[in-house]
């Protein structure tokens, strides 16, 4: 009785805060009908919010991929001094306020800050562009694909890998045949992950992008610009393709439970 009462209230849970909303962002968006909702997304300015959120993920996540990995060897292989501290310092993100991520980055690298002013004499402006864009998606992000890899890192020792040094392999040849297919399964979860993170932003970018109409207004804030300017339906329409890629994250991350244990049985 008391299990089927806790899936009870499990269910209504996820009804209320999880699917009710995601319904109601798709009745809303198609409540004037197919024409408007197509119309709202091909919006000029919501196209190139989409257009902007594609690329900022795009210079994000090969990035995240290389540090993530590089981190994750790093802290599973070695012992040194300050590796408690690295790990802290890695997971910082998720301790932090977007926003004041987004402040502290303007305060650094803003016009004013000691960075920015610096830079400023050789015509280089890092906040209020696409580069501070990328710069905080790279902050909020970063702990995903690292957090998905060192486990599997730890839990696989490295007995392959010295056994494959000892027969000669290059470093890169341990990598590509040894490591990486042990890692494959965690690299996929930290990717998705990033993806969804960098795409759904919205507070420190909020405060480093400058929302620039038409040039620095990525996906979320663009959203709520059009809320803002009482466009509901574009703001819904808009919301859409967020909460698709949303629904498309978790299909994805289903499909990486699904598969992802048995394949690691095996290798």
């Amino acid at each position: 009785m008391a299990r089927k009462l806790l899936i009870l209230l499990a269910a209504l849970f996820l009804g209320i805060v999880v699917v009710l909303p995601v319904i109601a962002i798709f009745h809303r968006a198609f409540a004037e009908g197919w024409g408007t909702y197509v119309a709202s997304i091909t919006d000029p300015e919501t196209v190139s919010a989409m257009r902007l959120t594609v690329i900022a993920t795009l210079f994000v996540l090969p990035v995240n991929l290389v540090f993530g990995v590089a981190a994750a060897w790093l802290i599973a292989r070695y012992r040194f001094f300050g590796r408690r501290a690295l790990l802290v310092l890695i997971e910082l993100p998720f301790a932090v306020s977007p926003i004041v991520a987004g402040l502290c980055f303007l305060l650094i690298y803003g016009a004013y800050g000691p960075v920015g002013a610096a830079l400023e004499g050789w015509n280089i402006q890092l906040m209020f562009n696409l580069t501070g864009i990328v710069l905080v998606s790279l902050f909020v992000t970063c702990p995903f694909v690292m957090r998905e890899v060192l486990p599997v890192l730890m839990v696989s020792g490295e007995d392959e890998e010295k056994a494959a040094l000892t027969l000669g392999a290059s470093g890169w040849s341990i990598f590509r045949h040894v490591v990486l297919p042990n890692i494959s399964w965690g690299l996929a979860y930290g990717t998705v992950l990033t993806m969804a993170r960098a795409m759904g932003e919205f507070g420190a970018v909020s405060v480093v992008s400058g929302a620039i109409r038409g040039e620095t207004m990525t996906l979320p804030l663009q959203i709520e610009l059009l809320y803002n300017d009482y466009n509901a339906t574009g703001a819904f329409a808009a919301a859409t393709v967020l909460a698709g890629l949303a629904l498309v994250t978790l299909a994805l991350r289903g499909v990486l439970d699904r598969f992802g244990p048995k394949r690691r049985a095996h290798t």
